[in-house]
């Protein structure tokens, strides 16, 4: 309480002089706040997390736990932390698709991207914008408001002071008071004003108190209790375990010892503005503690990120040469950006530095990911061209008839297809289908034709028919009747591709007849060979005749080499005689191979003698 006042209300000491002055740090009282205290049975808000862990999805689903459960104003933090991460992980999210869609040929202008998550995300913000606008517009009228009672209140205490009636004016005071503390806070810029010029015509009344020693002590009591209860409320925040929790309440409780309690008896105002400081005091520490901790561990989360920029920075690409090398690397860059999210969440100071770090080392990746795939982009378009080239050719040889020339071509515009590149995949279906077709179309046509039966081929069909049964019906043969059959199928002329199973057949029927009489297979599969030869020289068909010469030379040497390798062995036995049975068997064995080089010789004669 001032001891003397000055009638100039513009000259007021902001001090309040019902405590004494100590070093314990008081929490400021909240001018105004945007928090409105709910009841203890209300649903809780819940804690701000760290939201750069969570996906877009999982962040919506946040998001929607909050608006339009909770007060807008109550919220804000959360809403802030939500927006900022959906809106980074979004924009990495575009910056990915818009990538993804110029690598496949597509032109920046026409890039388009919707999600319906990122709809019901704007649709959430914009509902708590509104709810918050309209908030703020109700808190200033509200204020304002507040500030016209605030005033009518001081009106009424100074009324009190000027027309004082010893015998009511204390109860009319405490009335007033009871009043002043049921009105909500008022705009920050008038509430220092407010209180000093109310708390000045306070003075004034504990001043005139003094006339009334009973009044006076009545009021002491009063003030006495609040003040000790308020002490109370203090020490039970020690038991708090939530610390930011416990020093809100605590400041409260130090707005209310300011502005809604009274002075004390002087002899008393020592002991419990020390008891009061004594519990303020233990909250400090403990909220110092806290910090402390919380500053020791946010050293450690950006050391951590730190280091996952450094490893960012120091990734080589240089090695990197193919689609696969790039995606082995982006799966590792990956891990790293998510050690970087794992890490926790950076301190607010710290948290734009490095983020930027962060920014500036991924995109230094991203520029040498984006270069390879412009190059390959490139590249893919080349190869595009080159296969619409083929493409087209493909396409002007599909209905060609000349065969011969037109299968190599096509073949060689198969192999040529296989050796070009991937092409931008918005075109990738629709060239692949041309080029199928084109194909398809020729080479069906060419398989037709070469399976087709003619007239003439038919003939050669039903005639080789006739002679097969003929051969089927011989039963046991002499040699002249085999060698009359085989000259008739030989000279009946070639089976069409579609009836060679024939051949099979009568290379069937032959050997039964054989290993039932006592003709030499040899002279008779000489007579096959040469029929089949006059054959090939009938239709003009020299490549045919120049493979069957190789494969007869081939068989001529791997004789002679089994020849000479038998003879070898045969001179290791120590026991050489001719009634040794090992060397009966190998002497049986040059002897077979040494008609069997003689039948390929005779061949090979022949071959030679018909070109």
């Amino acid at each position: 309480m001032l001891d003397q006042y000055t009638e100039n209300e513009n000259e007021l000491n902001a001090n309040d002089a019902s405590e004494p002055q100590d070093s314990v740090e008081e929490v400021k009282p909240s001018e105004t706040t945007d928090e409105t205290p709910t009841e203890e049975d209300s649903k809780k808000l819940p804690e701000e997390k760290d939201y750069s862990q969570l996906g877009l999805e999982e962040l919506v689903v946040e998001l929607k736990s909050l608006v339009g459960h909770f007060t807008a104003q109550e919220i804000k933090k959360q809403v802030n932390g939500i927006r900022s991460a959906f809106n980074k992980q979004f924009g990495e999210l575009l910056a990915e698709k818009k990538q993804a869609f110029l690598d496949e040929g597509g032109d920046s202008i026409d890039f388009k991207f919707t999600s319906p998550i990122k709809l019901e995300f704007n649709k959430l913000i914009g509902t708590h914008k509104k709810e918050l606008s309209d908030y703020y517009s109700s808190l200033e009228k509200q204020l304002k408001e507040n500030l016209e009672k605030r005033n009518q209140v001081i009106e009424e205490l100074k009324t009190l002071i000027e027309n004082a009636e010893p015998t009511t004016m204390y109860n009319k005071f405490r009335a007033i008071q009871n009043k002043w503390k049921g009105i909500g806070p008022v705009p920050k810029t008038k509430y220092n004003d407010t209180w000093k010029i109310y708390h000045f015509h306070v003075d004034r009344f504990y001043d005139l108190l003094h006339l009334s020693k009973d009044l006076r002590e009545i009021d002491f009591k009063n003030n006495l209790e609040e003040k000790l209860a308020i002490i109370a409320k203090a020490e039970s925040l020690h038991n708090e375990s939530d610390i930011i929790h416990a020093s809100k309440e605590l400041q409260e409780l130090h707005r209310k010892w300011k502005e809604d309690v009274g002075p004390v008896a002087k002899e008393l105002r020592e002991e419990i503005w020390q008891r009061f400081s004594t519990a303020t005091k233990v909250i400090h520490d403990r909220r110092h503690e806290y910090y402390k901790q919380q500053k020791q561990q946010e050293h450690l989360i950006v050391d951590e990120k730190l280091k996952v920029i450094e490893a960012i920075n120091s990734f080589d690409t240089s090695s990197n040469k193919t689609h696969k090398d790039w995606q082995n690397s982006i799966k590792q860059i990956e891990k790293l950006r998510k050690q970087f999210f794992d890490a926790g969440k950076l301190p607010y100071h710290k948290s734009e530095e490095v983020w930027q770090q962060f920014k500036a080392a991924t995109k230094k990746f991203n520029t040498a990911k984006n270069n390879f795939y412009k190059g390959e982009k490139k590249k893919q378009q080349e190869n595009l061209q080159r296969k619409l080239a083929l493409v087209e050719l493909a396409e002007s040889l599909q209905n060609s008839e000349d065969w011969q020339t037109t299968t190599d071509t096509m073949k060689k515009i198969q192999a040529d297809w296989k050796q070009i590149g991937h092409v931008p995949r918005k075109f990738s279906d629709e060239i692949w289908k041309r080029f199928k077709t084109a194909c398809n179309t020729y080479f069906d046509r060419y398989y037709q034709q070469r399976n087709a039966v003619s007239s003439d081929q038919q003939q050669v069909v039903d005639a080789k028919k006739v002679i097969l049964d003929e051969l089927k019906a011989l039963g046991k043969a002499n040699k002249k009747a085999v060698v009359e059959i085989l000259d008739k199928w030989n000279q009946a002329g070639r089976l069409p591709r579609s009836a060679r199973h024939f051949e099979g057949k009568f290379n069937k029927a032959l050997e039964t007849i054989l290993a039932k009489s006592k003709i030499d297979k040899n002279e008779i599969e000489l007579i096959k060979f040469k029929g089949m030869i006059d054959g090939l020289v009938e239709a003009e068909d020299f490549r045919k005749l120049s493979s069957e010469q190789l494969t007869v030379r081939r068989k001529i040497d791997e004789v002679v080499k089994e020849i000479q390798q038998l003879e070898n062995n045969l001179s290791f036995i120590s026991n050489a005689s001719d009634d040794n049975p090992l060397v009966k068997n190998v002497r049986t064995s040059i002897s077979d191979f040494e008609e069997e080089l003689e039948l390929w010789r005779k061949k090979l004669r022949y071959i030679q003698d018909v070109q």
